[in-house]
């Protein structure tokens, strides 16, 4: 009965590190957008239906009630309405460490009286045994680290995302996602994160740095990605490998 639950053990082993494996073999996922605001639950409804078009103007006036101007507001503002994410990264960090540690140590013990034994000790123990000296110990470490980083990243683009969902508070969630084929190779973008209304220029452009919980990837698919990519067998022994 042991051995077959040792069995079973070893074979769920492997489900365990479903996830690892997974991300080893396909790399790594972008976390699901969130709201982390502590006002509001992080589960928020969202509002799936268009809102109703704009109502008419009240009697003797040409101002209607809501309407930012006289004219039409064509920022986006409903679901299903697109604006245009203007990215624009250019980040840079540079980090340098360095660690050094060392530790001796050193313990003599004796026993020159253990209840008039000593004297027998002596005939047990090897020959040279002296009682004020019977335990005597030494230690050295040392340990020497050092780390750098150096790091730079510059991205320039811009991509037309869509309102998928208009949080209670007026907050948009936008999703967008852009595919360039070039011969076999295809690079892909994507953006998504929440958006405030205000924050949407007249032009209705928004840049990156004013998305919350901005989920931003490029990447790409094909021949040249698979090249460059680490083969799955290597990648997964180099996860896993203690050594």
């Amino acid at each position: 009965m042991r051995l077959r639950s040792l069995a079973l053990a070893a074979l769920l082993a492997p489900l365990a590190a479903c996830s690892t494996v997974k991300e080893a073999v396909r790399g790594p996922d972008l976390a699901p957008v969130g709201y982390p605001a502590s006002l509001a639950p992080i589960t928020q409804p969202m509002v799936s239906a268009r809102e109703s078009g704009p109502q008419p103007a009240s009697a003797n006036s040409l101002w209607r009630s809501g309407a930012r101007a006289f004219f039409n507001d064509q920022r986006a503002g409903r679901v299903g309405d697109i604006l245009t994410v203007q990215i624009d990264i250019d980040d840079s960090a540079k980090t340098n460490n360095a660690t050094t540690s060392s530790r001796t140590a050193g313990m003599t013990a004796g026993v020159p009286h253990l209840l008039g034994l000593e004297s027998s000790l002596g005939k047990i123990l090897p020959g040279g045994f002296d009682p004020a000296n019977a335990i005597e110990t030494n230690s050295a470490t040392n340990n020497a680290g050092a780390g750098s980083v150096n790091r730079q990243e510059k991205i320039n683009l811009t991509i037309a995302a869509v309102v998928t969902g208009i949080l209670p508070n007026g907050n948009m969630v936008i999703q967008g996602t852009q595919e360039v084929r070039t011969n076999a190779e295809v690079r892909q973008l994507t953006v998504a994160g929440i958006v405030r209304p205000e924050d949407i220029s007249s032009a209705n452009t928004i840049r990156h740095t004013q998305i919350a919980e901005a989920r931003i990837s490029y990447g790409g698919r094909g021949d040249i990605s698979r090249v460059q990519k680490t083969p799955a067998g290597q990648s997964l022994i180099e996860r896993f490998s203690p050594f």
